[in-house]
């Protein structure tokens, strides 16, 4: 890390590469009557993303927070919903991709009986993964919102409240079933999402550069792609801490790195993770204690 110093300055900016794939990936989910602007939907996917990296919300505090966001903006609440909920199902699905390319250009790469055990085990859990995500996405056709507060309502002792719920579930779910039948706005999401989760490998690749050792595209893209089939895997782990550096070192060894190196590269997502996860929680922060003084003078003034 020593090593690296300042140059850790350009590796957590080149984070801003994929980071923005990912932003219009979700921004092309959202219906064009209400699609807010490319700078907004920026700073919102980066404080989702600060969200989901630093706090313990299993990874998807952020998303509630920035469905909140883009309907400050003026999206309807539905929309908001609909479009966080299929940018997630393109995310995971699409990260299942580049992980499975990963471990295709692994076993092209070395046929070493170490290479083809890492690559079964991923392929098992990926196996497992696309199954989760199948099922999800037939609930999602199969009113999942309404199905959730029909439950609510024989577990709660007072309808009044969910009786509210019921109906903004019924429009969210229509919602998300007109967004998946926008196929081409879906398509374009998905290869923008792809994109995104190939640019990853950028950040290993400049690691690598800057510590003075040769490491191919090629084989920063397969690192990348089998590290981040770890953090999926582990989402219920706050920042997937422990696991990705787990990770790094088990996969890191199939090229021949060291495990301090492959640890120099963990942590340098630790420390992007922190230079732009704090400023967005700072951000959120701001945002809302503004609203709240607002609320505050406008009640005040009545």
């Amino acid at each position: 890390m020593l090593i690296l110093g300042w140059s850790l300055a350009p590796i957590t900016l080149f984070h801003v590469v994929p980071l923005s794939f990912s932003a219009f990936s979700w921004r092309a989910l959202i219906s064009a009557a209400c699609r807010p602007r490319v700078s907004t939907v920026l700073w919102i996917r980066w404080i989702r993303e600060s969200i989901n990296s630093l706090l313990p919300v299993a990874g998807v505090g952020g998303d509630f927070v920035s469905v909140r966001l883009v309907h400050q903006q003026g999206a309807p609440g539905a929309e908001a919903a609909a479009s966080m909920v299929v940018d997630t199902t393109v995310g995971v699905a699409t990260q299942l991709v580049f992980v499975v390319a990963g471990v295709a250009l692994l076993v092209v790469r070395t046929t070493g009986d170490g290479a083809l055990e890492a690559a079964c085990a991923v392929l098992i859990g990926v196996a497992m993964l696309a199954a989760l995500i199948g099922a999800f996405v037939l609930a999602q056709h199969r009113n999942l919102f309404g199905t959730v507060v029909r439950f609510a309502r024989r577990l709660a002792p007072t309808q009044a409240p969910i009786d509210e719920l019921a109906g903004g579930a019924a429009r969210v779910d229509e919602a998300v079933v007109a967004t998946y039948r926008r196929s081409a706005s879906l398509l374009s999401a998905s290869l923008l999402r792809l994109v995104g989760w190939a640019a990853g490998a950028g950040e290993v690749w400049l690691v690598m550069h800057f510590l003075g050792r040769p490491f191919s595209l090629v084989d920063a893209f397969i690192l990348e792609s089998l590290t981040s089939g770890v953090r999926a895997a582990a989402f219920m782990v706050p920042g997937a801490l422990g696991a990705l550096e787990g990770g790094f070192v088990l996969f890191g060894q199939l090229f021949g790195l060291t495990p301090d190196v492959a640890l120099a590269i963990s942590l340098s997502k630790r420390v992007r993770e922190l230079a732009l996860g704090l400023p967005g929680l700072v951000l959120i922060q701001w945002i809302e204690g503004r609203r709240l003084l607002d609320r505050g003078e406008a009640a005040q003034a009545r």
